[in-house]
């Protein structure tokens, strides 16, 4: 089979192909070229989009191709995280409690130090490290954990973008870059997919398997990690839906602080001042309302009553009679969550604490 000397583009590819199938290297193509005579960079620049790399080509797969699939493992995350402020906003009325003064230092100190926070629903957890990251100034990225958090959600994993897919990290990742605060809020529900954060505790930064990248931490970057539970279950029944967490990913964390709801003096400021803010001046309220959960509580914890009231659900007290200016109905809708029974036992015992008070009268 022989050519002219012009020989066209669609002349060489059959040429090639009926010669050395779809996949040849440069000694092919000069072969080619002798027994044809016709120039090798004549040839090789009317097969040029089908080079797969130095002295390769393959009829299958076009320049184009190639450079999609190398764009895929190297394009950036679907959001440029760089372009955002991840810093949380103070709260002018946050009043500290707690383990909220050695968190801070933590935090402070840009340590890698992993630190596990428990304590009941509520009691301003989150809220807490929330704040610390505010006060210091350092970003701060939360991740809520439940049964379904897996490995693509936390590392990250391929997206399809107008199109093309890309690579787009996960907040765990993000966080690492940026030397940020990465907060696992409620941790204890997650299943034992969460093991694939074991090396990233350790300090060691993460593997990307999938694209063949190694993450670094930056300087600054810790982990923080909020639970209801100490990563043992729920062994009354409370807190269903969490889990017993591997004791290998508990031995990484070094420290665990025990918050528990803030003492009466500390939540009447909590009160009074969200009351300010929401514009509510009967402050003897506030006080009441802090003397009936303290009731509540012990009561809870010497085994009396099943339920208990947060300082969240205190809150969302004082805001309900922001809206409706009525005692009695700012309580009774935010303790309608409960059953019957210790509803109706709340609000008697409210009644007790507060002379003004009025129960409903039953038609």
């Amino acid at each position: 089979m022989t050519f002219e000397l012009k020989m066209t583009e669609q002349q060489a590819i059959d040429g090639l192909r009926s010669t050395f199938g779809n996949e040849f290297v440069a000694a092919d193509v000069r072969g080619f070229c002798r027994a044809n005579d016709i120039g090798y960079s004549t040839v090789t620049k009317k097969i040029q989009k089908y080079k797969v790399s130095k002295g390769k080509w393959n009829l299958e797969v076009t320049t184009k191709v190639v450079e999609d699939i190398e764009k895929s493992f190297k394009a950036p995350a679907v959001t440029p995280v760089i372009e955002q402020n991840l810093i949380p906003e103070k709260d002018d009325i946050f009043v500290k409690f707690g383990p909220f003064t050695d968190l801070k230092k933590i935090i402070q100190s840009k340590l890698f130090y992993p630190t596990f926070i428990t304590g009941l629903s509520g009691n301003g957890k989150t809220f807490s490290v929330e704040q610390a990251c505010a006060q210091l100034g350092r970003e701060l990225i939360r991740v809520n954990i439940t049964i379904e958090t897996d490995e693509d959600d936390l590392i990250g994993g391929f997206r399809l973008v107008d199109g093309a897919t890309v690579w787009h990290d996960g907040p765990v990742i993000q966080a690492l870059n940026r030397g940020a605060v990465l907060l696992l809020d409620e941790i204890d529900l997650a299943s034992n997919k969460i093991l694939c954060l074991q090396s990233i505790l350790e300090g060691k930064g993460v593997f990307l398997k999938k694209i063949g990248k190694f993450i670094q931490p930056k300087a600054g970057f810790n982990i923080i990690a909020t639970a209801n539970t100490k990563g043992k279950g729920s062994d009354d029944g409370r807190f269903i839906g969490t889990n017993v967490l591997n004791e290998a990913f508990l031995e990484r964390f070094p420290v665990t602080f025990e918050q528990d709801y803030p003492a009466p003096s500390v939540e009447s400021r909590i009160l009074g001042g969200v009351a300010s803010q929401f514009g509510v001046t009967d402050t003897d309220f506030c006080k009441r309302l802090v003397d009936w959960a303290d009731i509540i509580r012990k009561t809870f914890y010497d085994g009396g009553v099943e339920e208990i009231i947060s300082t969240r659900r205190l809150v969302h007290i004082v805001r309900a009679y922001s809206i409706f200016n009525d005692k009695m109905k700012a309580i009774q809708v935010c303790v309608n969550r409960f059953d019957d029974e210790t509803k109706q036992s709340f609000i008697e015992l409210y009644d007790k604490v507060d002379a003004d008070f009025q129960l409903p009268v039953e038609e």
